[in-house]
């Protein structure tokens, strides 16, 4: 059957087809959440089986067989694979269990809510990995009621979807800041000091500071207790606004200065190593705003000298 035919038996069948992902060629169809087939291909690498269900007395009665198909509620597909604990399954289950924690990305707010707070900040950085300009951190403090439909981790929004969420982010926000370090001084302390010190400068440029802070996995040594969260920019929708902000912003810097130098295409790479970048850099040599301490500038020096 194809993915149209089995979407046609579950409503068929009184189902929402809108509550179901089909998986692969179909041997599961998880309840909770809709993606299309190519982007859960990854679960059909490990089909289970109605005669492996079987044998997990738990699960008898944790899923519903129609035409020969399996329908089971993603938690429970999680927790089956967690309990079969073969090899192959890890990066499954590693998979599956980030896609339940970024089902609700308002996890994290509103825990801290129930615990009285208001102002809670999401903080992230952009930058690290180029060989040109600033890290960019940015602090974002949001309403309750903050509503924008498909608001995720930067790295996954077109630039397009990245500048209306830029500004619909900063006319919603309590409050936001922005920390940018420069690349020489990222230089002088290394990029992981460079960045936390973006975030904490972000942080103090809020005209509201927050009484708590989400963080994509940094720790921060301040005052204000701090939360760091693995793929935060993906669970924490404070974080994600807070990506966007970053990048934007970086991203912006990084036209301005193709204008200046276009033969390094920064408006394309905005200043990560690419072939053309690398290309550039051997032709052309480095300008004031590369990244010294970065192996091929470092590698052009040593070559050429300043």
């Amino acid at each position: 059957m194809t993915k149209k035919e089995i979407l046609g038996v579950l409503r068929d069948s009184g189902l929402n087809s809108d509550e179901f992902i089909v998986i692969g060629d179909a041997s599961i169809v998880c309840h909770g959440l809709k993606r299309t087939c190519e982007e859960i291909e990854i679960y059909s690498k490990s089909k289970i089986s109605l005669d492996k269900i079987k044998i997990i007395d738990n699960y008898i009665d944790r899923y519903d067989e129609i035409n020969g198909y399996l329908f089971m509620k993603i938690e429970d597909c999680l927790d089956l694979k967690i309990k079969d604990t073969e090899n192959d399954n890890k990066a499954i289950i590693k998979k599956l269990k980030l896609y339940l924690e970024t089902l609700d990305n308002y996890k994290y707010e509103r825990e801290l809510r129930e615990k009285g707070l208001t102002l809670i900040g999401g903080v992230d950085e952009v930058g690290r990995g180029p060989l040109v300009g600033p890290v960019v951190a940015a602090c974002c403090i949001l309403p309750e009621d903050f509503n924008l439909d498909g608001l995720t981790d930067s790295k996954k929004l077109s630039e397009k979807k990245r500048d209306y969420f830029y500004e619909e982010i900063k006319k919603q926000a309590i409050s936001y800041g922005i920390g940018i370090v420069s690349e020489k001084r990222i230089d002088e302390i290394n990029i992981y000091e460079a960045t936390k010190e973006a975030m904490i400068m972000a942080i103090n440029n809020c005209s509201v500071l927050p009484e708590h802070v989400l963080t994509d996995a940094m720790k921060l040594d301040i005052k204000i207790p701090v939360t760091p969260i693995i793929k935060g920019d993906l669970k924490s929708i404070t974080i994600s606004a807070a990506s966007v902000l970053a990048k934007v912003t970086r991203d912006r810097m990084l036209y301005e200065l193709d204008k200046k130098y276009p033969m390094y295409d920064f408006k394309n790479n905005v200043g990560y190593p690419t072939k053309k970048h690398l290309e550039a850099i051997e032709k052309y040599g480095i300008i004031p705003e590369h990244r010294r301490s970065y192996a091929p500038v470092a590698e052009y020096l040593n070559k050429h000298g300043n």
